[in-house]
């Protein structure tokens, strides 16, 4: 459908001034008042942003405030028992390493893409469209041990969805390190029909500071031994070549953003006696390119350099659609173990 369409669609916003998302259901502030702007989260309380029933379409989600690790973030469809995304907030938007607020030219990470923005001052904003037909919930759970503040918007039209949408989800996975030898696995354990949709990935890197992106992407298809979309390195998969620069020519790094990819931050200040470890961001959106699969998926990336396996600290979010809800496909670390500072 054209923007300038009409069609038979309702919006809604859920937020701190109105947290039920209802018609008429804002502010009851006069013109130069801020009522509640932002809410606090207790240590182990959870926050419902967003609890409506279908059908419709969340279309951005927006927030600030505190947006590290010890939030998760869970998205719940159809009233399944299990929520289809469990996240630590920061990682959902790309910032792994979030107890770092500059990279190695003393700026904020952020980078503007077709699906996701993270805005200077850690605004961060999700473009990703989430269908649902009976029931959508979205919790944020505060596992710290201080109370802290939320400001969000989440918005998007109530309205007839097409029989054939999938249902969004988000899958974190951590291991630091990646075991020496043994591809890191960004997917598993999800059942088809569906389609990956794209991932962000933190890298730590680890033992020697030689080539760290020689690894190759693989996506096995339903079941498949042998992968069927086989990319020929790590910075050929996020659009880049040669060590993304460092290879070749000028021989040094260089980020990028794009629409559909990017490396938009490095961080790991070597001026600094005690944060020396090199930490590179990135995305790759499989909107152009999806890749469809009948019952199942695997997606690994491999942890390779030019002196062979490598045993770097891997962290992604892989963001796919399923006809189904399904569980998360990982166990979510503790609190305590994803602390990446």
């Amino acid at each position: 459908m054209a923007l300038y369409e009409l069609s038979d669609r309702r919006s809604f916003g859920f937020s701190a001034e109105n947290p039920t998302g209802a018609r008429g259901g804002g502010s009851r502030g006069t013109d130069a008042q801020k009522l509640r702007p932002c809410i606090r989260i207790q240590p182990g309380e959870t926050a419902v942003l967003c609890d409506t029933d279908g059908p419709g379409m969340i279309t951005t989600f927006w927030c600030t405030g505190y947006v590290g690790h010890s939030f998760i973030l869970r998205m719940y469809w159809e009233n399944a028992p299990f929520p289809s995304v469990e996240v630590p907030l920061s990682a959902f938007f790309g910032c792994a390493y979030d107890e770092t607020a500059a990279d190695w030219d003393g700026r904020y990470p952020a980078f503007s893409s077709a699906r996701m923005m993270i805005a200077p001052g850690r605004g961060y904003n999700s473009f990703w469209e989430m269908p649902f037909f009976r029931h959508a919930r979205i919790t944020v759970e505060n596992r710290g041990s201080s109370a802290q503040d939320l400001f969000y918007m989440i918005s998007g039209w109530y309205g007839t969805v097409p029989a054939s949408s999938a249902l969004f989800h988000a899958a974190y996975h951590q291991e630091h390190p990646v075991q020496k030898g043994r591809a890191y696995t960004v997917l598993d354990h999800i059942a088809g029909p569906g389609l990956f949709a794209g991932l962000t990935l933190a890298v730590g890197v680890n033992g020697n500071s030689t080539c760290w992106v020689e690894g190759e992407a693989k996506f096995y298809l339903d079941g498949e031994a042998y992968p069927t979309i086989n990319y020929t390195g790590t910075e050929d998969y996020f659009g880049g070549s040669y060590g993304f620069g460092n290879d070749i020519l000028l021989n040094r790094y260089q980020t990028f953003t794009g629409l559909y990819s990017g490396l938009f931050a490095i961080l790991g200040n070597t001026r600094e006696k005690y944060n020396t470890q090199q930490r590179f961001l990135l995305y790759r959106w499989h909107v152009l390119d999806p890749v469809f699969f009948e019952r199942s998926l695997r997606m690994t990336l491999q942890n390779l350099g030019w002196t062979g396996p490598r045993y770097d600290d891997y962290t992604t979010v892989a963001f796919y659609y399923l006809k189904e809800p399904g569980p998360p496909p990982f166990p979510l670390p503790s609190d305590e173990e994803l602390v990446m500072s």
